[in-house]
C-alpha cells in the first residue's frame, strides 16, 4: 500500500569562485533526519459531490510523483449525524487529514461536520491563501494574501436557542484564550514567512466588548514581534479595500465569521475558489482542503461531465506535504500546477477553458519534473 522512495535533495544554492581559479560548486541542500523518508500515512475524506473526483486526483498524481505517503480512505457524507469513531481514531493517530468538500445540511437538526472535525481536533486555525496565478487574467495584480481565521468560536460556537416562539437568540463567543493564540498564529507564520504586515479585521466599533477582547489580544501579541507591521481595519471598509485595491494586504487575522467572508472574496479577486489552497491547523494535527469554499460540493452537472477543478485541492496537498516536511515533493507538485495553468492549454470552465478533471490532472503528472 505504501510507495517507498529515496527523499530527494534539492540544490539550492551553488557558488563560484573568481574566474582566475577554477570553478568549485558548493550546495546547500533540505537534510533529512534517519528515517525521514519513511512513507506517511494520511487520513482521506473523499466527501461529498465533487470530493471523490478531486481528490482522486491527489492520489494519481501522489502516486506519479511516487510521494512518501500512503492513504486511509474513509467514507464521511455530510448528512451524517456525527464523523464516525473510527474516522477519528485515524487522523488522531496519522496526524494529518486530506478531504473533500462535506455538504452542510441548511437548518434543521443536522449540525456541520466541518465544524465538529474542527472543534473535536482543536483545528483553531484556518489558513487561506489566496494569489496570482502566472498565466490566469484577474482584474487586480500582485495579490498574495494569506487569511488566516479562528476557527473555533465566534458565530460559529453554535450556541442556539429559541427564547420564546418567534425569537432566536445566538451567540456570539469570544475569549482571551483563543484570541491571543489565533494572534500568535498570524505574527508566527508573519515571522516564520518572511511576510512584512499583519492585518487584525474587526467591528469593534460596535462590537465593542467581543471584538474588542479580539483586538486587545492582537495588540499585546504585535508588541512581541517588532519587526512586522501591524494594523487594524473594520470588516466592511476591509471588504470595500479588498476589491477596489487588494494587493494593500499581506496576513490577515480574524475572527471566524469575518475569516470566512474575507477568504471567499480574496478568493475570488485572485482567481476563484478552485484555484486557492487551504488547511486548518491545531497544535496536534491538520487538515488540508480547498482553501474557499470549503464545503462546495459543486453541482450534477460537474459530476456528469467530470470537469471539477482539482487546482485547489492539489495545492493544498502540496501544503499537506510541505507540513509532512518533504519539501522537495511539495516544490515539484506546486511547480508542475502552477506551470498548467501558465500555459494555459489545460483548464477547466470555471478558468476559462474546456478541460476535464482528467485532463488536467494529466498535464499535472506530465509536467512534474
Amino acid at each position: 500500500m505504501a510507495r517507498r522512495s529515496l527523499p530527494l535533495l534539492k540544490h539550492l544554492l551553488s557558488s563560484s569562485s573568481s574566474s582566475t581559479t577554477p570553478t568549485l560548486r558548493r550546495s546547500v541542500t533540505y537534510m533529512p533526519r534517519p528515517g525521514d523518508g519513511e512513507p506517511r500515512p494520511v487520513t482521506l475524506i473523499p466527501g461529498d459531490g465533487i470530493g471523490p473526483l478531486v481528490t482522486n486526483a491527489v492520489e494519481q498524481v501522489m502516486e506519479a510523483m511516487h510521494a512518501p505517503v500512503y492513504f486511509e480512505k474513509y467514507e464521511v457524507h455530510g448528512d451524517m449525524m456525527r464523523v464516525p469513531s473510527e474516522v477519528m481514531e485515524s487522523i488522531k493517530k496519522n496526524k494529518v487529514c486530506l478531504k473533500g468538500g462535506l455538504t452542510t445540511p441548511m437548518g434543521g437538526g443536522v449540525s456541520s461536520l466541518n465544524l465538529q472535525l474542527r472543534k473535536e481536533l482543536d483545528l483553531y486555525a484556518s489558513l487561506v491563501n489566496c494569489f496570482n496565478l502566472q498565466g490566469l487574467p484577474t482584474r487586480h495584480q500582485n495579490v498574495d494574501i494569506v487569511v488566516i481565521r479562528e476557527n473555533t468560536e465566534g458565530e460559529y460556537a453554535g450556541l442556539e436557542h429559541e427564547v420564546v416562539p418567534g425569537v432566536v437568540e445566538s451567540l456570539k463567543v469570544i475569549t482571551k484564550f483563543c484570541s491571543e493564540r489565533i494572534a500568535k498564529y498570524a505574527f508566527e507564520y508573519a515571522y516564520l514567512n518572511n511576510r512584512k504586515k499583519v492585518t487584525a479585521v474587526h467591528k469593534a466599533n460596535i462590537m465593542k466588548l467581543a471584538d474588542g477582547l479580539f483586538l486587545e489580544s492582537c495588540r499585546e501579541v504585535a508588541t512581541k514581534y517588532p519587526g512586522i507591521k501591524y494594523n487594524e481595519i473594520i470588516v466592511d471598509n476591509c471588504c470595500m479595500q479588498l476589491v477596489s485595491k487588494p494587493e494593500q494586504f499581506d496576513v490577515m487575522v480574524t475572527p471566524n465569521l469575518y475569516g470566512n467572508l474575507v477568504a471567499n472574496t480574496a478568493a475570488g479577486i485572485a482567481g476563484g475558489s478552485g484555484v486557492m489552497p487551504g488547511g486548518n491547523v491545531g497544535a496536534d494535527h491538520a487538515i488540508f482542503e480547498q482553501g474557499a469554499s470549503a464545503g462546495n460540493v459543486g453541482n450534477e452537472k460537474l459530476l456528469e461531465q467530470k470537469t471539477a477543478n482539482p487546482v485547489a485541492v492539489l495545492l493544498s496537498s502540496a501544503m499537506m506535504l510541505r507540513h509532512l516536511q518533504f519539501p522537495s515533493f511539495a516544490d515539484r507538485l506546486e511547480t508542475a500546477v502552477k506551470q498548467v495553468i501558465s500555459e494555459g492549454r489545460y483548464r477547466t470552465k470555471d478558468l476559462g477553458g474546456s478541460s476535464t478533471t482528467q485532463e488536467v490532472v494529466d498535464a499535472v503528472i506530465g509536467a512534474l519534473d
